[in-house]
């Protein structure tokens, strides 16, 4: 490989630094402790997050000359084998002979591209600089592929989509604003967040149809890159008609043996594992994420029905017809994903199912630290009946004082039962960290 094609791409990169990227709540670690990896759904801002270390080095007065970022998504590399890795070290030192290894940060924009990708870094990060950053699509390799390839030594930043808070910066929109008016936007924010999600490229259009027809491309990419290509799926009909089956019976726990009961009776061959498989591939992708009902009891746990919540409701509302309980579905999802986000490295989410429901249990090591039910509106008497019902008892079975039903609008406290149940309403709940 000619050094003066990594010469070039190097120096349009420090080029164009500081980059222009909105901020986001997420930060890279930059102590060089270990390799930093970013994996995420695809187009959730991986590259961004990258960007936004390296204007974060620039401000503590890291020189540019000492940032080295390399998109191997470039047409010129696409037939670089990890033998011309070397090349790109080589390159550098050449524009920067001033500059020692060391004190280089090494930011290698989907490296994975690039067959043994994964010795080179694990030999650039031992012997020459411990400063090193690495993203890569889903379709050429997944965290816990990369986990592996790496043995061990990569610090994991997960990506997502959009929080609200992040979604609100993006559109302008204080979400703590204390006037009237500026609560007024915050709600209008969030019932287009809770409808079209935020993935942030549709999140900076205001047109919907603009907006759909980019998130159907992102569905439409997933089934092809990211399954039919990564784990060469032979079936891709089934595969869409199974993963649209998921969004739909979103937030209800799911039965592969009743899809697969439903599937084989619209004439689709496939093996009952076949799904499972898909299933778990979805998540490895982070197109879904399990809640598995709780259990003190790993076997029990392991045995029950989990539901799965889809990571972002825009493309759950792009890829299906609009659903009589929509609202309330996607208003689940979006708790769910704020919880999630915000929930730390130890804490479980699962959902309680016993006499009655209780969406979600957060649990850290089996303590229970926190119930939450949601419920689009408590107005209707046995709505709010079964809502308060679910949630107490829950809190009497796990032993949890920390209850808290999350509504659309409602906002209050009720007292039953000995116990204290906060209503909060979605807007504030999801703007909180």
């Amino acid at each position: 490989m000619n050094k003066d094609v990594f010469k070039g791409l190097i120096a349009i990169r420090q080029s164009e630094m500081p980059f222009k990227a909105l901020p986001r709540d997420i930060r890279l670690p930059l102590d060089g402790k270990e390799i930093v990896t970013v994996p995420g759904v695809r187009r959730c801002g991986k590259s961004t997050i990258m960007e936004l270390a390296v204007n974060e080095l620039l401000s503590s007065g890291v020189p540019k000359e000492n940032i080295l970022w390399i998109g191997f998504d470039d047409e010129r590399l696409a037939r670089m084998s990890s033998d011309d890795l070397d090349g790109i070290l080589a390159a550098y030192m050449e524009m920067h002979p001033e500059v020692p290894l060391k004190d280089v940060f090494m930011f290698f924009d989907e490296l994975p591209l690039v067959e043994g990708w994964e010795l080179f870094v694990l030999r650039v990060f031992k012997n020459y600089c411990r400063h090193v950053f690495v993203c890569g699509s889903n379709a050429h390799v997944l965290s816990r592929e990369m986990k592996s390839a790496l043995r061990g030594w990569p610090h994991e930043i997960e990506i997502w989509p959009l929080s609200f808070g992040e979604f609100c910066r993006f559109r302008g929109v204080d979400p703590r604003g204390g006037l009237e008016s500026e609560r007024a936007r915050v709600r209008l924010a969030f019932d287009e967040f809770n409808r079209y999600g935020g993935f942030p490229a549709p999140a900076l259009e205001t047109d919907v149809s603009t907006k759909f027809r980019i998130l159907q491309g992102y569905f439409d990419t997933m089934i092809l890159r990211d399954f039919v290509e990564h784990w060469m799926i032979a079936n891709p009909a089934l595969l869409r008609h199974f993963l649209k089956r998921v969004m739909a019976g979103m937030a209800n726990p799911l039965s592969v043996n009743a899809v697969f009961n439903e599937v084989k009776s619209m004439g689709f061959k496939t093996a009952k594992d076949t799904l499972y498989d898909w299933l778990d591939k979805a998540c490895g992708i982070y197109l879904f994420i399990e809640a598995p009902k709780f259990s003190r009891s790993v076997a029990r746990e392991r045995q029950s029905l989990s539901k799965y919540y889809v990571v972002d409701n825009g493309l759950r509302s792009a890829t299906l017809l609009a659903q009589a309980d929509d609202d309330g579905r996607q208003l689940e999802n979006t708790v769910f994903m704020h919880l999630f986000r915000s929930k730390g490295p130890l804490a479980k989410i699962c959902h309680y199912r016993e006499r009655h429901d209780c969406d979600f249990v957060i649990c850290r090591e089996r303590a229970v630290d926190r119930l939450v039910q949601v419920s689009w509106s408590l107005e209707d008497d046995g709505t709010r009946k079964r809502e308060v019902s679910g949630i107490l008892e829950a809190s009497r079975s796990l032993s949890c004082d920390d209850l808290t039903i999350v509504t659309h609008e409602e906002e209050g406290e009720i007292s039953a039962d000995g116990r204290k149940i906060q209503i909060v309403p979605a807007w504030k709940f999801c703007a909180s960290v």
